[in-house]
């Protein structure tokens, strides 16, 4: 079963900012499909959970992938935890077992061979969604109940920095729009900012990275002295007291571009976000980056 916290119950408008589904398409999907049920309170209105907001995401993949909504639910049949070769399908499978053996060997020789390999067959988007995010994500599960789980984490952690960093250096973008992109105070992994990173500059975008653990008071000063167009924050953890309620404000008043946050923290507290005066990107990368570049595209057709 889908297990559930009070910080996970999201409404049906918060649902909608976050995926870009309107809430009568998300209704829809429930009442004629059977996909997306929601949880009700004892008055009768919808909630979702990031679980929920993560199996959008799987919707609108297969969608944009050419699937029609009535056959998506076959493909959506098991909500459980499974081995993570077991999740997947085709080539996907063999790629994720082989990386997994790799990670629990400390091998980076063969993650290279499964890394290179992969990408010589699919772009770098598709190598993402389908092989880099599940294995991150599956070594995150494996911390509370198997030991040395905290060391590959941290193995494949330190790998994948080095692999996106080098991919983001040999492939600049001369032209597009600049944006400031790093991790939150107390945001040490800077996975989740790379890969953004990466989604961005395929959709056009340039980025400046600063990296992990960042002062906010630092951000828009950063950003003016660059040029960017944006400031976007990377948080997967629950920020201290006081950053969403006071530092942040503050950033986005000092800014002189808006202000985005992308990860967990932007499903979890959308509404003290949007409170601050900042925009969620929420925690699907694709999406995100395409939330960021429609926000941008106004002021860029604008000059």
């Amino acid at each position: 079963m889908i297990k559930t916290n009070p910080g996970d119950r999201l409404p049906i408008r918060t649902v909608a900012s976050l995926t870009g589904v309107l809430p009568v398409t998300l209704r829809a999907w429930e009442r004629r499909y059977g996909l997306i049920r929601p949880h009700r309170t004892p008055t009768g209105h919808r909630y979702y959970t990031r679980a929920h907001v993560d199996l959008i995401h799987r919707v609108l993949a297969l969608t944009a992938q050419g699937m029609a909504i009535s056959d998506v639910r076959r493909s959506l049949t098991d909500t459980e935890p499974r081995p993570l070769a077991a999740r997947a399908t085709g080539p996907w499978a063999r790629h994720l077992e082989r990386m997994s053996r790799a990670v629990a060997r400390f091998d980076d020789a063969a993650l290279d061979e499964v890394y290179d390999e992969a990408l010589s067959l699919h772009p770098i988007e598709l190598v993402t969604r389908k092989l880099l995010m599940p294995l991150l994500e599956d070594l995150g599960r494996r911390w509370e109940r198997a030991v040395g789980a905290i060391a590959e984490e941290h193995f494949f952690a330190v790998y994948l920095r080095n692999k996106l960093g080098a991919r983001l250096h040999h492939r600049r973008l001369r032209s597009g729009p600049r944006f400031l992109l790093a991790c939150a105070p107390g945001e040490h992994h800077e996975i989740g900012m790379l890969l953004f990173a990466l989604a961005a500059h395929e959709a056009g975008m340039r980025s400046v990275l600063l990296g992990a653990d960042m002062p906010l008071a630092e951000l828009a000063p950063a950003a003016l002295r660059a040029g960017c167009r944006a400031i976007v924050i990377s948080s997967s953890v629950d920020p201290a007291p006081g950053t969403l309620e006071q530092e942040l404000p503050e950033l986005v008043a000092q800014a002189r571009v808006p202000v985005f946050i992308g990860g967990r923290t932007s499903v979890l507290h959308r509404d003290a976000v949007v409170a601050a005066g900042a925009l969620p990107l929420g925690d699907d990368l694709d999406s995100g980056a395409r939330r960021l570049i429609a926000q941008l595209e106004p002021e860029e057709k604008s000059k």
